[in-house]
């Protein structure tokens, strides 16, 4: 059984966060750990408050997870400040983790900000060159570059330049421009277009980190990188097709769809 870890948010509603997480990759046949770095009080309709773990504790879980179990893959969510991006990086290469899938997440869907503001270099800086992988949704990458990302062409260039900050390779995440949902790979030497028709539902919740984590299921697997690129991409298309409403606000795609085939 491959072991894959979650370096995240809790997030008392299900839908993203660490129970995200562990759904993917529960989906993916794996067995799930985590590392729970703040915890939400978070529902369909907002984040309404949160606080941060002491870093010490997030590397105290992470290390006793990896003293115990072979990990194969690692992803990261919020991070919430700068001591815990510090921490984490260091942790990840001194124990050598491999395949880290960073998804910076900054902002909740509902426009809470989830990560104090200075913590944007440290992720540049510290985390970023450990990363198999980075995944920026648009307004991430507009944060992390300082400049507008808002067509096709801004993203590829986005991609490059966040290339050049030290990750193995970048997908700048299109899900919110019109039109088909549409995702730029590259890993310094190739550019590819994921491409998929848009599904009409407000039931999104969750789709970054199902993504990033889907995609370090399939590393975990021992994928090639834009294999599991791609193989993630179709998957999180299916769980948002069979998305479903829970609550008042955007209710969270189906993690265990293929449990339910």
């Amino acid at each position: 059984m491959k072991v894959a870890m979650t370096i995240a948010g809790s997030d008392s509603g299900g839908g993203a966060g660490v129970q995200a997480d562990l759904k993917t990759f529960a989906a993916h046949g794996l067995h799930g750990v985590c590392a729970i770095t703040a915890v939400t009080a978070q529902s369909t309709v907002e984040v309404r408050d949160w606080v941060a773990l002491e870093p010490r504790m997030v590397v105290a879980q992470i290390e006793t997870v990896a003293d115990d179990m072979s990990v194969a893959a690692v992803k990261t969510g919020m991070l919430a400040n700068t001591a815990i991006v510090r921490a984490v990086a260091e942790v990840v290469r001194r124990r050598g983790l491999p395949h880290l899938v960073v998804d910076p997440v900054m902002v909740a869907k509902g426009g809470q900000r989830l990560l104090d503001k200075g913590a944007e270099r440290a992720y540049v800086e510290l985390l970023f060159p450990c990363a198999t992988l980075v995944t920026p949704n648009l307004a991430e990458a507009e944060a992390v570059l300082g400049r507008r990302v808002r067509t096709l062409d801004d993203m590829r260039d986005a991609a490059r330049a966040l290339h050049a900050l030290g990750p193995g390779a970048v997908v700048v995440k299109g899900g919110h421009l019109p039109g088909d949902a549409v995702d730029v790979f590259f890993d310094g030497e190739r550019f590819e277009e994921l491409r998929v028709p848009r599904i009409e539902t407000p039931h999104t919740h969750g789709t970054g980190c199902t993504f990033s984590a889907a995609i370090a299921a399939r590393l975990a697997q021992g994928a090639d990188l834009l294999d599991a690129v791609r193989g993630a991409k179709t998957y999180l298309t299916e769980a948002i097709r069979r998305s479903y409403s829970i609550g008042r606000g955007h209710g969270p795609v189906d993690h265990l769809h293929p449990l339910r085939s």
